[in-house]
């Protein structure tokens, strides 16, 4: 049985097997841990596709993008190309262009452009009705650019398997296997996510049009705003870079939960606040204007 500690401070002289065991396992735990590179993508993708299948499907092709990357940069802390990332903090452009891509995508799915900037809807709480016809379905496949950008975010998880364990492989064939079973791991956790976040759309007596509504409103909220939050994070950092090394530990020794820090405060803003408000204020949308039907049908 592994302990937690053995995961965290892998041994030298491990065998091809137990680094691919601890590999997996890590990113398993990377996954289920609230990491600003994963959750907010899988929830805003997940949810406006509001089934099981479409939910398992934002956590798979999301985690595709994930892996590839992650196999990538094992196979360059293998030849030691990897130490860039101990000299030079990338945490600000990850954040900056993930947060591009993730508006965009948002900008898509409230409007059918690409690009807009509706800050009247921030600034006064009112926004402009977008009509149901004028939002577009998730763009799905979007999830794996996210994915390749965001692998390129570097924390406890990253610098485990790729200073310690993809250095141990055989030779630069091997090299990129620990990455790929830590992204293979991280994908099972965001795929039973991404089913569990679609999943809260399944609103009880509410027709499959006003679900729709309410899903594709949530993911392109999520998505635009939650994006400015990023890029605005990213710029901070870029321009402060102390802000990234801000953290109150909790005490707890796994990655992700062992403290709150700029990552943790972008999870809970971007799933947690714009979300689920999100979500709520859409719905009561749908209320508004059922209520608003009845009475008129009523009234005739």
């Amino acid at each position: 049985m592994i302990s937690i500690s053995e995961l965290l401070n892998p041994p030298e002289g491990l065998s091809v097997g137990e680094i691919l065991l601890i590999s997996l396992i890590l990113g398993m735990l990377h996954g289920a841990t609230p990491d600003e590179h994963t959750w907010p993508i899988t929830f805003s993708y997940a949810i406006g596709k509001y089934s099981t299948k479409g939910g398992m499907k934002a956590g798979f092709l999301f985690s595709l993008g994930f892996t590839i990357q992650r196999a990538f940069l094992t196979t360059i802390g293998f030849i030691g190309l990897a130490a860039i990332y101990k000299e030079y903090n990338l945490d600000g452009p990850v954040y900056f262009v993930v947060g591009i891509v993730m508006a965009i995508a948002g900008s898509y799915i409230l409007k059918g452009k690409y690009l807009h900037l509706p800050i009247d809807k921030l600034l006064h709480g009112n926004i402009h009705e977008e009509e149901e016809n004028q939002l577009r379905d998730v763009p799905l496949k979007m999830t794996i650019v996210h994915g390749l950008i965001a692998g390129f975010g570097f924390g406890a998880y990253a610098s485990i398997i790729t200073f310690v364990l993809a250095p141990q492989m055989p030779s630069i064939w091997y090299a990129p296997l620990p990455g790929a079973l830590f992204g293979i791991g991280t994908m099972i956790m965001q795929i039973i996510f991404g089913a569990l976040f679609a999943n809260i759309m399944k609103v009880k007596k509410m027709t499959e049009q006003e679900i729709t509504y309410i899903a594709r409103r949530t993911a392109g909220r999520t998505l635009y705003y939650g994006g400015l939050v990023f890029v605005i994070a990213g710029l901070a950092i870029i321009a402060f870079p102390f802000i990234d090394n801000w953290a109150i530990s909790t005490g707890n020794p796994i990655p992700n939960l062992d403290a709150i820090d700029i990552g943790f405060l972008l999870v809970v803003t971007v799933v947690g606040l714009i979300g689920l408000t999100s979500i709520i204020s859409s719905y009561r949308e749908v209320m508004k204007r059922k209520s608003k039907e009845v009475k008129g049908e009523v009234q005739r």
